[in-house]
Order: C-alpha cells, then sequence, then structure tokens
C-alpha cells in the first residue's frame, strides 16, 4: 500500500491544490474519545487515485484547505459509516463533507447487506481481508508507527474501489441521489442539532410538566458544562441523577445529599450550582412548561407497529434495498402517534424520496387507505 505522511502546511496545500476539482475523494479519519465530550482529531486520511495521503492534524496550522476540499461541490467525499467523523469535522473544521457518499448506506440501498462493516465491505467487493490488529491503537502518540500508517492507509485506500462499485449499482437503480440526499440528510442533522438531550431519559414519560422542565433545564446545563471542560455527559451527572433531580427538586444540601444519587466529587463541584438551577426552576409560569411526553403504547397500538413494519418491509422488497436502511425504529412510532393526533415534528429524512415511496404509503395505511 502506497501512504504519504503529511506534516506540515505547506506538503497539504502542494497536494490539495494538485487535487482541486477532483470528482472523489475517499476520506476516513482516526481519532480518540476516551474521557472527552468532543473527539480528539489524530489522523486525517485521503485518497484521490493510489496513495494515500495521511494529513497529520497535530503537525497543521492551517486548515482551510481541508475545509475548502470537504465543502467543494464538484468533488464527492467517500466515508465509511459517516456520523463519528462527521462529529470530527464539525469540531475540528466547523464545516461538513459535502457531497457526502456513505458506503454503508449505499451498500444497504442496493441491497447488499445493512450496517456492514468496513472490513467486511471490502471482503465482499474486494475479495481483501483486512488487518484490524491497530483497532484500538493509541492515535495521539507521535511518531505514529509504521503499522498504524499502513494500517491507516487501507482504511481509506479500499474506499476507491468499493466506492466504484456501489456507485456503479446505484446509478444502474437510479439511487444515486438517495444515497447523495441521505448524506445530506446526515449532515445537515448534525449541524441543526438542538439538543432536547431531556427526551431520551429513559421514564422520563412519567414525570408531570413541572417536573419535565426541570429536567430539561438539568439537562440543557449538564450538556453546557460538558461541553465548557470538554468531558463526557456522565463525568458531570449521569442520567440517573438528572432525573432525581427532576422529580425529587430538593431545596438544600442536606436533601441533596438525602435525595440524589450524587459522587462526592460532583457534590462538590457543582452542588450549589444545581440547588440554584432548581431554585430558578420553582416560578416557571405554566404556559412556558413543557408538554409531557407520551407514555408506552397499548397493545393494540403495538399491533399496528407491526403491521407498519410488515409493511415497510413489502416496500423495501419492492424497491431492492434492505428493509432497515428505510426508517430508524422511532420513525415508526412516530408515524403512529402523528396518526393519532399526537403534535409530531416532520424529520428531514421523511422528506425527498423516502417521503413519497415511504413516509406517504404508510401514511395511508394508518388513514385506512391500504399502503
Amino acid at each position: 500500500m502506497e501512504w504519504q505522511l503529511i506534516e506540515s502546511d505547506a506538503a497539504l496545500r502542494q497536494v490539495l491544490a494538485r487535487e482541486q476539482g477532483s470528482a472523489v475523494v475517499a476520506v476516513d479519519t482516526e481519532f480518540m474519545r476516551r474521557n472527552t465530550f468532543f473527539p480528539q482529531v489524530a489522523l486525517l486520511q485521503l485518497c484521490f487515485s493510489d496513495r494515500a495521503w495521511l494529513v497529520d492534524p497535530l503537525a497543521i496550522a492551517d486548515t482551510q484547505p481541508i475545509a475548502d476540499l470537504m465543502t467543494d461541490s464538484r468533488t464527492t467525499k467517500v466515508l465509511h459509516s459517516a456520523s463519528e467523523d462527521l462529529e470530527v469535522f464539525q469540531c475540528w473544521l466547523g464545516v461538513l463533507p459535502e457531497p457526502l457518499f456513505d458506503t454503508q448506506r449505499a451498500a444497504a440501498l442496493v441491497d447488499r447487506g445493512f450496517g456492514m462493516g468496513y472490513r467486511a465491505l471490502v471482503q465482499t467487493i474486494c475479495e481483501v481481508d483486512l488487518p484490524k490488529g491497530e483497532t484500538r491503537s493509541d492515535w495521539l502518540q507521535r511518531p505514529l508507527t509504521e503499522a498504524q500508517c499502513e494500517y491507516a492507509a487501507q482504511d481509506v485506500a479500499w474506499l476507491l474501489p468499493v466506492w466504484q462499485d456501489l456507485y456503479d449499482r446505484c446509478v444502474a437503480q437510479d439511487k444515486l441521489d438517495w444515497v447523495l440526499a441521505d448524506g445530506a440528510d446526515a449532515a445537515a442533522t448534525l449541524a441543526s442539532n438542538n439538543g432536547e438531550y431531556y427526551k431520551r431519559i429513559k421514564t422520563a414519560w412519567k414525570l408531570d410538566r413541572r417536573q419535565l422542565s426541570v429536567l430539561r433545564a438539568v439537562c440543557d446545563w449538564r450538556e453546557a458544562t460538558a461541553r465548557r471542560v470538554d468531558k463526557p455527559r456522565s463525568w458531570i451527572i449521569d442520567d440517573k441523577a438528572c432525573l432525581q433531580l427532576a422529580q425529587y427538586a430538593p431545596t438544600s444540601r442536606a436533601e441533596l445529599r438525602d435525595r440524589v444519587e450524587l459522587p462526592s466529587s460532583a457534590m462538590r463541584r457543582y452542588g450549589d450550582e444545581l440547588l440554584a438551577l432548581l431554585e430558578s426552576q420553582r416560578d416557571i409560569p405554566e404556559t412556558l412548561l413543557p408538554p409531557r411526553l407520551p407514555g408506552p403504547l397499548q397493545a393494540s397500538q403495538r399491533q399496528q407497529l407491526k403491521q407498519l413494519r410488515e409493511c415497510a418491509r413489502d416496500i423495501a422488497s419492492q424497491l431492492g434495498v434492505a428493509p432497515e436502511v428505510l426508517l430508524q425504529s422511532r420513525d415508526y412510532e412516530a408515524l403512529l402517534r402523528e396518526s393519532m393526533g399526537e403534535q409530531a415534528d416532520c424529520p428531514r429524512h421523511w422528506r425527498g424520496w423516502r417521503g413519497e415511496v415511504v413516509i406517504e404509503p404508510l401514511r395511508r395505511l394508518l388513514a385506512g387507505d391500504g399502503p
């Protein structure tokens, strides 16, 4: 495998200037995220043809050429299972790759398998068994070893033949726009993520509106704190503590110790801050309280959910796609609740091609008009 390590701004500018306007580039990143909120970028891999360029972000001062490449509409960025890489680019560069061709998503849309890992996809398409020895390597160590560089190069170089195979299949099946639209949706969803972490906490549906308002405020505080100190959410306080703060709303340190399971370190660092936050929530007007979250589905509704999934499997079979790629599990429940008159946001991925061939048939089924 031919590769070259780039460790200066001048070398990076030279390579990217030469490849400017290329039709396609394979992209991968190596990063660490063991005890931080944000991913720590450790390596960027690029491949335009037959050589992998390994860009050391710890040695690069000017990242604008990389940002320009990621936003160049003439160059399709090929990534595999791009979600974590997108977070890396958002935190590191402040931009997201566009247009984006995700090979994992493409494989599912041409029915080559859902959720396939990179090694499995390379094995399936290229009949090459890639090594995995450096998977848990310390990518922030310097200097990088020969084995690390070889592994990183292979991680990106085989993306191009995989892309070519999937691209040809997408064109033949008239699904290229689907793949690119899903790439755009993934980037737009990440870029516009407005939080609302409180809705993800189990049993939050049991809380009344005022308790839910407290939970929302606590989760928002934790999110801001985690970002400020760059530590995982659970290192600030865990979900169970967030829920207990909302349920019991303690008014003193004694109550806080008795009713909320906080580690002594969290009590010491954040106890006064949390009590002040809870105090600020006591006089929130009723009109500003969030609506209660919906409870679990009843048996008859779960049966409807099963029918929705069966209909989606039929649609997937007709389209020649993996059923799992059509919708996420939570989408079926959201559609069902929408049909019951509950207010629901329309996710971005419900529009476009998926809206026409999946969402509308399922809505017709729920309305009793057949798929």
